[in-house]
């Protein structure tokens, strides 16, 4: 089977797990290799998700790692025989991978937990907020890159709206509600759109007021995804480039941390509620 040309997050990400049993083991690719009559290159591109892995090669490779981690390997497992073909892939081809790697990675998270500052999460935005904040890009975006971003932008929330919904819980500073992106109307009608889903039970929201002393961290954005255990958290960072996805356990315990201090200068769900409802009114 011929290399895949772009692998997807999520096959990146399994090939990275078996990268760290495999080391884990002290094994080199190579001695692997022999065990399973591989050669080290078709080991490298499973390591790199270039290549699939069935499930019966990953248990292989499991006995072979001596991981008597149950749950970890049925994760591993699932990872590898998941064949799900989402609404995002409506999209490839049309937006760059990057965000069908972020819806995909949403899709299958067991919860999310953001931090914004900025702007309102863009889970909960509204199409005439999450066009003003794509429209600001230099050079403009042309109505067909524009248009693509803004349903992808809306679509994304189907992981609260579905009969099971995600878990969803977002930080966000008082400078992100009261940054009027676009024009008045459209920041009252935005942070209406937060009351709804508030409403709705579609999201818990907590606001950080600029009154509250000892919060420093204006530069710690990030969506949390929660993965089928701990050690398959992911963290989204916006990079240079992109959305930077982190996985190495130290800093996934690094930024546990951090959504803990972050949650400490918070308000309460119904005081947040509170707090949007007055500025509504100040609007």
């Amino acid at each position: 089977m011929a290399p895949r040309n772009q692998p997807t997050a999520r096959q990146v990400r399994l090939g990275t797990e078996l990268r760290r049993l495999r080391e884990s083991a002290g094994l080199k690719a190579r001695e692997v290799a022999a065990l399973l009559s591989s050669t080290s290159a078709q080991m490298s591109q499973v390591e790199a998700g270039l290549a699939g892995a069935s499930e019966e090669r990953v248990r292989r490779l499991a006995a072979h790692y001596a991981c008597d981690d149950g749950a970890l390997i049925e994760a591993l497992v699932a990872m590898a025989t998941d064949r799900t073909q989402g609404w995002w892939e409506e999209y490839r081809g049309v937006l760059p991978p990057v965000f069908l790697d972020v819806a995909e990675t949403e899709h299958h998270g067991t919860f999310l937990r953001e931090v914004v500052t900025s702007h309102v999460p863009g889970m909960l935005q509204t199409p005439d907020y999450a066009r003003a904040v794509f429209g600001y890009m230099v050079p403009e975006l042309p109505e067909s890159e524009l248009n693509p971003r803004v349903e992808h932008r809306m679509r994304r929330r189907s992981v609260l709206e579905r009969a099971v919904p995600i878990p969803y819980e977002t930080i966000i500073h008082e400078a992100a509600l009261r940054i009027m992106v676009s024009d008045r109307r459209t920041a009252q009608a935005q942070l209406l759109e937060l009351l709804r889903a508030i409403e709705r039970g579609h999201a818990t929201v907590r606001v950080i007021p600029f009154t509250h002393q000892g919060f420093a961290g204006a530069g710690i954005e990030m969506m949390y995804v929660g993965g089928p255990l701990p050690r398959l958290d992911t963290v989204l960072r916006d990079a240079p480039h992109g959305t930077a996805f982190i996985d190495a356990e130290s800093q996934l315990a690094r930024f546990r941390a951090l959504l803990h201090k972050v949650g400490k200068s918070a308000l309460d769900p119904v005081g947040s509620r509170d707090f949007i409802h007055r500025l509504t009114k100040e609007l």
